[in-house]
């Protein structure tokens, strides 16, 4: 597998659940290299570069050593490795609670479909800087919705970002917005607007605890 590299090492790590409906979770973090996007705010661009290759038996041992049953599989674009993805969950116990980040544009195969208890769905609006023909797939993101497993998540700047989101016609109870942020002081101005705009259509916010608690920090 190719694994994001961060300060010359695989990033593989313990930590808390910073987003989506289990924020706050402990879990093991497997970050992925290689994204099919580019987006202007990413937090994490140096996903985007060739990472470190690792065996999935070397993988699910590290994984397995933390004695955690909760592991989050980020990138990165995970589902551009799905065949190696699919090799690794076979290699973790069937009790193993395995959440998926994805930016929904690329459909899970049948196999993980079925394994993944939680996908992380975070499609990208206009103002990532993707092109909508790139960014937003309907029938990936009906396959997410299909597995009745999926949650969706957007990274919102204002409320014009609304009818880009009510469009896709997504399941409204499956639908958090998360402020846009990559700091702390950025996370504080931009989260009233987006409670608000929570209130307003009825549906949830997420919060960022990763960005609360640590600020910008990386691997953690």
């Amino acid at each position: 597998m190719n694994i994001a590299r961060l300060k010359s090492q695989p990033e593989i790590f313990y930590s808390l659940q910073g987003e989506g409906p289990r924020c706050g979770t402990p879990a093991v973090f497997l970050r992925l290299a290689g994204c099919n996007l580019h987006c202007s705010w990413c937090d994490t661009r140096y996903s985007w570069a060739p990472g470190c290759e690792l065996g999935v038996d070397e993988v699910a041992a590290r994984l397995l050593s933390y004695g955690c049953p909760s592991v989050v599989i980020t990138g990165g674009e995970p589902l551009l490795q799905a065949g190696e993805l699919e090799r690794l969950l076979a290699l973790l116990p069937p009790d193993f609670y395995i959440e998926v980040e994805t930016n929904g544009t690329l459909p899970p195969t049948p196999a993980l479909a079925e394994r993944v208890n939680q996908w992380n769905v975070s499609p990208k609006l206009a103002h990532s800087g993707n092109s909508p023909e790139q960014a937003l797939c309907p029938a990936a993101l009906a396959a997410f919705v299909a597995t009745g497993r999926a949650w969706f998540k957007f990274v919102v700047q204002s409320e014009h970002d609304w009818p880009a989101i009510a469009a896709l016609s997504l399941p409204q109870q499956r639908l958090i917005l998360m402020p846009c942020a990559t700091t702390r002081a950025e996370l504080a101005a931009a989260r009233p607007g987006v409670a608000a705009l929570c209130l307003q259509h009825r549906v949830r916010l997420g919060d960022r605890l990763h960005i609360s608690l640590w600020n910008d920090e990386k691997g953690v």
